[in-house]
Parts: C-alpha cells; structure tokens; sequence
C-alpha cells in the first residue's frame, strides 16, 4: 500500500509541473546531471533540442518548446531571465517569436553579449545548425554560474535567426545608446558541430580583440582552433561574413566574437562550405546525430569540448584594455 501510494504521489507531483506555465514535465525538469566535463553537458542540451523537440522552424510550437526549455535551464541555474516576445511579417503573415535572455552579473557593471539561435530549418535536426550552439552556451553559462567575472554577461538564445536574423535584429532596435556604449563585445555561436575546421572570428583592428584573446587561449590550451586564413579578398584574416546573429551587433558599433565550424580552404573560399567529404551539412536532412556521428566520428565531441572550453576561459579572462570604452 506505501508503494502504491508512494507512486501516486510521484505522478501527482510531476502532473503538477507538467502544467506549471504550459510546458511538459520532461521540458521543466529535465537537465544534464553533469558536472562541466568540456562539451558532455552541452552534448545533453544540443541532444534534447534536437530529439526530444525537434526541427524548431520560427513561429511553430516545436520553436516554443525550445524557447522554454532553454528559459527553464537559465532559471534552474538561478539567473535572472526573461522571455522577449517580437513579431514579423513573411509572406503576408504575421509570426511569433522569441529571445531568451539571462543576465549574470559580474566584477564590472559593463557587459558581454553571449549569443546562439534556438531555431532550425525544416529539414534534418539542427544538431549543428544551431542546436550545438545553445547546447555551449547553456553549459558555459552553468560553469560560470558561480564565478565572478571580469564583466557582466547576457546570455541570449535568439529566435527566428533563419528567418533573416530576427531575433538578433529585434534586439538591437531594442538597445539604448547607453547599453550599446555599456557592451564590451558580443560573442556569437553558431553551427559548431560537422565543419572540418573550427574557428574563431572577430572585428578587424583594434576591435579585434576578442579573436585575439580567443587566440591566446587557443595556443596556451593546445586547441584545435584556427580563424579565417584570408584565401578571399572579400573575407579579409581574422574576420567573416555577417550572415548569423552577430551582424546587427557589429552594425551598432559593438565589437564581435564568433565561433563556428566550417573550412575556408573549399568551395568559394566563403567558409560556407562545411565538409570536403560531404560538402555542408546544415540546412539538409543530414544535420542529424547519426549522420554526422557516422561519418566524422568523434568530431561533435572534440568540437563542443573544444568551443566549451575556449569560451569559459575567454569569458573568464576577457580584458578589453587599449579599446576600453
């Protein structure tokens, strides 16, 4: 009879989360158990993103769902966190969507944007296109939790990226003057899984300094990092195109940071070309676990413990010096 009250009770208690603020129990409480292993805890998040929601295509419920799980994961590790809302017209309609921010405070008042899209295309999973991304940024955020750094950080997950960077958009036509002056730099993650090659890119000259900081720790952690090597004119070293979620922010004037994986050497030398043996993987149905585990074993792994690690020590260390506002 204990037993079986004992378990009436346990489904009572998860039938009550289930319906706290309209989102599945499994969405509620569900977290990695993981201690920071470099990339483990991110391979969690990017896993549940992709599998136990799915293709999350801006203004869908699939997109919502995620919005929420990735709220609920800046709330169980007890930052301050709010959900903006934006609207948008395709095609004559107008769709929802949303930006999850969480805000960490740290040594110094000025801040640190770190950002990743939640959102996906039809097609595939989104493993690397982006739910790689969140899954680092969810566990750098966990890591640092607890630890007071050199500048305040807010963590976004920007939705509708692929819908032409509305998320990323939105949020900028939301800043003030004052907190554009008051952010040191952004730092964007995108598609971080599948690319031959991962790198790291920032603004040029002295508003560099992200990428070259990130360089730094690269050569003292014997990472497997590279930036932009400047084969295209068009892509001067050390920089990249504004195709992602860093764009609106390099527009206001803020230096920016980003992460992504992917190999210059191939195709139009335009870093869009992902893979010498499978060409790019995002945006097809081969942006999948299982494929891109099949045919580059061992690679999400190396490439999220990597991203994970540079990230948290960049995050840890960043010192904008000469440029300081």
């Amino acid at each position: 009879m204990k037993k079986k009250l004992a378990l009436i009770l346990i489904v009572l208690m998860v039938s009550l989360l289930g319906f706290v603020g309209g989102v599945s129990a499994q969405t509620v409480t569900y977290h990695p158990s993981l201690v920071h292993k470099d990339g483990a805890m991110a391979y969690e998040h990017m896993k549940y993103l992709a599998y136990e929601i799915g293709p999350r295509v801006a203004g869908t419920g699939n997109e919502r769902k995620a919005e929420q799980y990735v709220k609920s994961q800046f709330e169980r590790m007890g930052f301050t966190t709010e959900v903006q809302e934006f609207n948008y017209t395709r095609g004559g309609a107008t769709i929802s969507s949303s930006n999850v921010i969480a805000y960490k405070p740290g040594k110094s008042s000025k801040q640190v944007i770190v950002g990743a899209h939640y959102d996906s295309v039809s097609a595939g999973r989104g493993v690397d296109d982006n739910a790689s991304g969140v899954g680092v940024m969810l566990e750098v955020a966990e890591v640092l939790k607890k630890i007071n750094t050199p500048y305040s950080i807010v963590f976004i997950a920007f939705g509708a990226e692929e819908q032409g960077l509305r998320g990323s958009n939105y949020y900028t036509s939301q800043m003030t003057e004052d907190e554009i002056e008051n952010t040191v730099g952004m730092i964007n993650l995108d598609s971080l899984a599948v690319g031959d090659q991962m790198y790291v890119y920032g603004s040029p000259g002295e508003d560099g300094f992200i990428r070259d900081q990130a360089l730094k720790i690269v050569e003292k952690k014997k990472l497997n990092i590279d930036t932009n090597p400047g084969l295209n004119p068009d892509y001067p070293a050390g920089t990249t195109g504004d195709w992602s979620d860093h764009a609106p922010f390099k527009r206001a004037g803020i230096p920016i940071g980003y992460l992504e994986s992917t190999n210059w050497k191939i195709g139009d030398l335009d870093g869009y070309t992902q893979t010498v043996k499978h060409g790019g993987v995002w945006h097809t149905k081969n942006d999948t676990i299982e494929f891109i585990e099949q045919e580059f074993p061992g690679r999400i792994q190396e490439h999220l413990s990597s991203f994970s690690v540079l990230l948290t020590d960049l995050l840890k260390f960043m010192n904008k010096t000469s440029t300081a506002k």
